[in-house]
């Protein structure tokens, strides 16, 4: 059986037209099926996707979980394994050649695996900072995973044993300062309506764990420890812990302004809107 036949590759896109021709490169070894699910691109997006053959669905977007889940169920081929990606990512080489050899004749009681994410920033790597390597379950067997219905801070559970692979995948984390600040705003704002939320039913849930495996571990810190602490004293003492710590200063000036944005920045902007809606609540009652 061909590598074809096993695996479907789904990526998410709106106005990706920058993105989606280097992601469509990266993932041509792998000769997999193709599922481009676009939530209303008005530039070139949908016509790249078709140029490849892949097959394109639409959906108003509702929320990345909720976009993911709806991909899986509305899948128009079968396959055994699902890869998921954005268009904004890209395979190495060697994570595509690993994908073809552990899908050919998988252990029948794996269910997924989780792939090494490297975060490239304005052309750096971000290697430091307890940036690298992040771990991210991005493949999966078809009618295993499920995306949390999570407003921030997303990830896919899989029923079953998961293992890890040791290639990287690359995630694009900005093409220009403006497209990442307005993304980075979205998401600030989707993470505080996240964290005000007084009670949320998931269907499915990564646990916030400092032994069942990296995502859990990353939000037991996120929410045990980092969500108790105080506002606006809590993204100054993250970030000199990233960056003198963790060695955040040695990405180089492009590293100090990652560094700086996403975990200094970002994380301001997060209590600021954090204050400000408490303030409005308790204005308004």
């Amino acid at each position: 059986m061909t590598t074809g036949a096993r695996l479907t590759t789904v990526i998410l896109t709106l106005n990706e037209q920058a993105n989606l021709p280097d992601c469509l490169q990266s993932i041509a070894p792998l000769a997999s099926g193709l599922v481009v699910v676009d939530s209303g691109s008005t530039d070139e997006t949908v016509a790249i996707a078709h140029a490849t053959g892949a097959h394109t669905l639409e959906h108003p977007f509702e929320g990345y979980g909720k976009q993911r889940n709806w991909a899986l169920q509305n899948l128009p081929v079968q396959t055994e394994w699902i890869l998921n990606l954005d268009a904004d990512e890209r395979l190495t080489p060697e994570l595509a050649e690993e994908i073809r050899a552990v899908i050919e004749d998988p252990p029948i009681d794996i269910a997924g695996y989780m792939l090494r994410r490297r975060t490239v920033f304005r052309g750096q790597w971000i290697r430091h900072g307890g940036h690298y390597p992040n771990h991210q379950l991005r493949l999966f067997r078809q009618g295993s995973g499920v995306c949390e219905d999570r407003l921030y801070d997303q990830h896919f559970v899989v029923t079953g044993r998961v293992e890890t692979l040791h290639h990287d995948y690359i995630d694009i984390a900005a093409g220009d300062l403006s497209s990442w600040s307005r993304r980075h705003f979205r998401w600030a704002a989707a993470e505080v309506e996240e964290q005000l939320r007084n009670e949320t039913v998931y269907n499915a849930r990564v646990p916030a764990s400092l032994t069942r495996g990296p995502i859990a571990r990353r939000r037991w810190l996120r929410e045990k420890l980092y969500g108790r602490a105080p506002l606006f004293l809590r993204p100054i003492a993250y970030f000199l812990y990233r960056y003198f710590l963790r060695l955040g200063f040695l990405d180089g000036k492009e590293g100090f302004v990652f560094h700086c944005l996403q975990g200094f920045w970002y994380r301001f902007l997060v209590d600021a809107m954090l204050w400000e809606k408490r303030l409005a609540r308790r204005n308004h009652n």
